[in-house]
Order: C-alpha cells, then sequence, then structure tokens
C-alpha cells in the first residue's frame, strides 16, 4: 500500500510515484521486455512507459485526510 496525504498531489508527488512504478516494472518486467524490443525492434522506453502507467492502477492507494 502507498499511503498519501491528500493534500499532497502536487506535480512532483506525481512524477515520484511515476518514478516508483518505472523502477517497478523496470526490476520486474526490464529483461522480457528488452527480449521483446531486441525480437521486434520496438522503442523501450515507451513500452515501459505504458506498462508504468497500467501498474499504478494496480498499487492500494490510502489517502489520509
Amino acid at each position: 500500500m502507498i499511503y498519501i496525504k491528500f493534500q499532497d498531489l502536487s506535480e512532483e508527488k506525481q512524477e515520484e510515484l511515476l518514478q516508483v512504478s518505472r523502477e517497478h516494472v523496470t526490476h520486474i518486467y526490464g529483461e522480457s521486455i528488452q527480449k521483446y524490443v531486441d525480437e521486434t525492434g520496438a522503442d523501450y522506453d515507451s513500452l515501459i512507459d505504458e506498462e508504468m502507467i497500467k501498474n499504478l492502477y494496480s498499487y492500494n492507494f490510502v489517502f489520509n485526510i
């Protein structure tokens, strides 16, 4: 779970959440995505970004008000 203060939904916090998700996706799926990129010639960064956004929806957020 990720705990967030409701007042702290600034752009910086959103970027921090995206960075955490990017690191998580790279750690878990990085090798398989790289293998797919090597086979197809797709763009690695765009595939990571797509998975990063999908990954955010799998997190459980708790908002403290």
